[in-house]
């Protein structure tokens, strides 16, 4: 067997162009698919980033949901009812609320995201949030994500040289801006929906969006006691909790985030559309390879 005639690659190799046109047309097909699954992938990543790392083991959302970026608010007494279950042992919560931030150099304005916390306890499993809690308690004052896209300006930069960044952002419905100051970075990160973030105490976010109401929040955090089953305690919450909230799992969250992107937006069509495209392209192209 050592000295076979390797009779398969001479078969392959005995028309040297024909075979180099059909290795490069083989190669091409999968450079664009895995190209196109690779979009598709980073879409998806960058709309679950805040669920990938927020704290906690189940999520309270409001039956309504859509996705993070469409506000559905639920009654935070839902929040405070869940703890009462046995196996909760702590619960946190986010509020979350288009802004526009004002870039400080060029005067022009662009949406940002806010989100808003209790500095008594991170929701967010981020270095930049846990390390700046105390900032936060002090009124109008925030966490710029570095991440962000550049059209806020120079941010984190100028912060990160020491100099004061005193900004203004505001509400869609206010033409008057409110100034806050910047205490403080972190790193999530933009996606296709938000193009950069803010962390807040949810006390100043309820100051800045007057028409948000503190008994209603976005977002339930719910941590399970050591050694609590998790799916018992989900079941026993969705049997008894009102039915104008859900209970899932960080995996069902996620699923649920990557379900609207792919299915319910123009930009998932887009993506989808083209990883089936080409797929059918390359089936083609091998086709003709092998047959022709």
């Amino acid at each position: 067997m050592i000295f076979a005639i390797p009779l398969a690659w001479m078969q392959l190799t005995h028309q040297k162009i024909r075979f180099a046109v059909a290795l490069g047309g083989i190669v091409f097909i999968i450079t664009l698919l895995f190209m196109q699954l690779g979009f598709q992938d980073a879409l998806y990543k960058s709309a679950t980033q805040v669920h990938n790392n927020l704290k906690g083991d189940l999520f309270l959302i409001s039956s309504q949901y859509k996705a993070l970026t469409s506000q559905q608010s639920f009654p935070r007494s839902r929040l405070y009812q869940a703890l009462g279950f046995d196996g909760v042992d702590t619960v946190k919560f986010l509020y979350v609320q288009f802004a526009k931030f004002k870039n400080p150099e060029t005067g022009q304005k662009y949406p940002i995201y806010v989100l808003g916390i209790d500095p008594a306890e991170s929701a967010f499993n981020l270095t930049g949030v846990e390390k700046n809690l105390d900032t936060i308690k002090v009124a109008n004052t925030v966490l710029f994500d570095s991440a962000s896209r550049p059209e806020f300006g120079p941010i984190a930069k100028e912060f990160s040289k020491g100099k004061p960044m005193n900004v203004e952002i505001y509400s869609f419905n206010e033409q008057v801006g409110t100034k806050i100051k910047v205490g403080g970075l972190f790193a999530l990160g933009p996606s296709f929906g938000v193009d950069g973030n803010l962390v807040v105490n949810y006390l100043t976010l309820l100051e800045l969006f007057t028409d948000r109401k503190a008994d209603k929040i976005d977002i339930g955090l719910l941590t399970l006691k050591p050694g609590a089953d998790l799916q018992k305690v989900r079941a026993n919450l969705t049997a008894n909790l009102p039915k104008d909230v859900e209970v899932i799992t960080r995996e069902e969250f996620v699923a649920l985030e990557k379900g609207y992107w792919a299915n319910r937006t123009p930009i998932g069509f887009v993506f989808n559309l083209s990883v089936t495209m080409a797929f059918i392209i390359g089936t083609a192209i091998v086709y003709q390879i092998l047959y022709t």
